[in-house]
């Protein structure tokens, strides 16, 4: 064996979990390097050509107000921008953007090769160097050794990737790239318990062969709204997507073909995501309904390839044909990418910590769709979280672990690490308990000064989230003080609005909390004596409107806070503890949870449990504080 050199972090895959990770550790100082099987799918947008949406827009938010990549890279190849849920409360407003796949790629390979002390490697690593508990480094299928103090494993879909079209399967871990062979089995002698999980694509159609006369088209937002908080506008040209829908024509084509779907076969022993099926398994479990939505959606500005959003099948290639040709707008469809379903093992996540941190192993960690999630937004929010998570463990502090009511990235790890999945995971807003603290529009208020602390964020971009925190305080200031007189102008205009006239004066804020009345009516007979920008005022109309609402939901994560601080000591025996059902005891060991409150979101551990468990460590942290 061959040893070339040692690095302090190693990274393993350049998705979008291994990016932010490699981006992560190398900016907090440490030299770092990202191994890949093919640079040139770095950062790939392997599903589809999108960004964030329900919830996930809300994770991209997270990941900029910490210091990651994922939203600067958006918003320089977004080709269209839409708010989602805008007629709902702003607790699930989120932004979706269409990208260009390659210049995503490209914008994110540029950033990686240009950061100091990230190195880039194309290679297959097929083992991790583990000895007396701790990681030790990496052996590429050249046989040669890399050492390390910290390896973080974001391997895609690429371990024993296997993949299908029709009754044909072939090992990939992407359509045209190697799978990942080896790795799997170092795993598993290192330990680790793994399954095996699947997921898909839908076929990609060229556009010449599209009839958009045919089909309604979707415009995005005007003028765009970035998802970066340093992004000052959006600069690329902006397209459309189209909406069409599959018919009964399409289910009969889908229905008598059953036979030949690996799904339905048996071949296929993966768990696919739950909510976003495949079009054969819809037409199944959905027999009622007449018809499926279907969006396509532009690859890029200089391809003429789009998405076929809602059809993803692993049905043969002249069925994918047939289905397509039965669609209205896609008579004459060329498919340019056939569809297909790809199966890979996870490490399910429950064998991992907060941290992101094995519990078997010191210094090696998981993030992605190893751990059992879906979607590039997770992957981006884990890689970020194991890359900081690595560096503060070279630095011997503790690690950065955010809370539910903190962070949707919080609410996503924690489910992984206390509950684990054996399905694809994605995140929703219905996951999140403190959604109205949550806001899409308040990531920075709630991150930024943690980011900034462990060294990601520059100077420039936190002294301007300093200056929108000061305008934002200053003009609730104003508007909890500040008195407006009733006038005939005024009250007219309330008439207008459909709200009843001012009978005495009042202070702003009451005013602004009629639902009624918006921010624009509050700067027209009272302005404010400096300039807000759009954004702080949509903040501070949001605070002011939903005040109750926040403080009942800030209070209640202050109680429950108490439990999360509440600490297990460490090698607690659950087992020891009278009152405890066996299953509960096998779940508290599996999880081997840090604190109450984590004990507490296990499923199947009841309240009566965890009462017991906390007489108990409080006997034991008593015990161990007089001794």
């Amino acid at each position: 064996m061959f040893k070339e050199q040692d690095f302090d972090i190693i990274v393993i895959g350049a998705g979008h979990a291994g990016c932010e990770a490699a981006l992560a550790a190398s900016r907090m100082g440490f030299e770092t390097c990202l191994f890949t099987i093919n640079l040139d799918t770095t950062a790939q947008l392997s599903c589809n050509p999108a960004i964030g949406g329900l919830a996930k827009g809300h994770l991209v938010r997270e990941i900029d107000a910490l210091g990651g990549e994922m939203a600067k890279i958006t918003d320089r190849s977004g080709i269209q921008f839409r708010m989602l849920n805008l007629s709902k409360g702003p607790a699930v407003w989120s932004l979706r953007a269409q990208a260009d796949r390659s210049l995503y790629r490209a914008f994110m390979k540029q950033v990686l090769e240009e950061q100091p002390r990230l190195h880039i490697k194309q290679a297959m690593v097929e083992r991790i160097e583990a000895k007396d508990g701790r990681v030790h480094g990496i052996v590429t299928s050249l046989g040669v050794l890399y050492g390390a103090r910290a390896v973080i494993v974001t391997t895609g879909t690429f371990l024993k990737g296997l993949m299908h079209i029709g009754m044909e399967s072939f090992p990939a871990g992407r359509a045209g790239e190697f799978p990942s062979i080896t790795l799997s089995d170092s795993l598993r002698d290192l330990g680790f318990q793994l399954g095996r999980l699947k997921t898909g694509t839908p076929p990609r159609i060229d556009a010449k062969s599209i009839d958009f006369d045919l089909l309604a088209p979707q415009y995005g937002d005007d003028p765009p709204v970035p998802f970066s908080y340093s992004t000052g506008r959006i600069t690329n040209p902006q397209l459309p997507c189209y909406i069409t829908y599959t018919n009964q024509k399409t289910h009969d084509i889908i229905r008598g073909s059953l036979d030949r779907s690996p799904l339905y076969g048996g071949r296929i022993s993966g768990v696919g995501p739950r909510y976003c099926p495949s079009i054969e398994d819809k037409v199944v479990r959905f027999a009622e309904k007449d018809r499926h939505q279907i969006f396509l959606e532009p690859e890029g500005l200089q391809t003429s390839e789009y998405y076929a959003n809602g059809i993803s099948t692993s049905l043969p290639y002249d069925v994918q044909i047939a289905l397509v040709r039965s669609i209205e707008g896609l008579e004459h469809a060329e498919l340019m990418r056939p569809a297909y379903a790809i199966e890979y093992d996870y490490v399910p996540p429950t064998q991992i910590r907060h941290s992101l941190e094995a519990k078997a192993i010191a210094g090696l960690y998981f993030a992605g769709q190893i751990n059992g999630t879906s979607g590039y937004e997770e992957a981006g929010a884990q890689g970020l979280m194991a890359g900081i998570n690595a560096a503060l463990h070279l630095r011997g502090k503790e690690p950065l672990i955010l809370r539910r009511d903190e962070a949707y990235i919080g609410v996503l790890i924690d489910d992984l690490v206390t509950k684990g999945t054996n399905e694809p995971y994605r995140m929703f807003t219905s996951r999140a308990e403190y959604r109205l603290l949550l806001r899409h529009d308040n990531a920075d208020f709630r991150l930024m000064d943690k980011g900034h602390d462990i060294g990601l964020l520059s100077g420039e971009a936190f002294e301007a989230f300093c200056l929108r925190r000061s305008r934002l305080e200053r003009e609730r200031t104003r508007l909890a003080n500040e008195r407006i007189k009733p006038g005939d102008a005024l009250n007219k205009r309330l008439a207008e609005l459909g709200t009843t006239p001012m009978p005495e004066d009042c202070v702003l804020e009451k005013l602004l909390k009629r639902p009624q009345v918006g921010y624009d009516l509050i700067m027209e007979f009272a302005p404010a004596p400096e300039e807000i920008p759009g954004d702080v005022q949509s903040l501070v109309e949001i605070q002011v409107k939903y005040d109750g609402y926040i403080k009942r939901q800030v209070e209640l994560a202050d109680r429950l806070a108490r439990y999360e601080e509440k600490r297990i000591p460490d090698g607690f025996d659950f087992s020891g503890l009278p009152g405890l059902s066996r299953e509960v005891v096998q779940k508290l060991r599996e999880v081997q949870p840090r604190t109450i409150g984590q004990a507490g979101r296990i499923p199947g551990v009841t309240p009566a449990a965890v009462s017991i468990l906390l007489i108990a460590a409080e006997k034991q942290w008593r015990q161990s504080k007089t001794s």
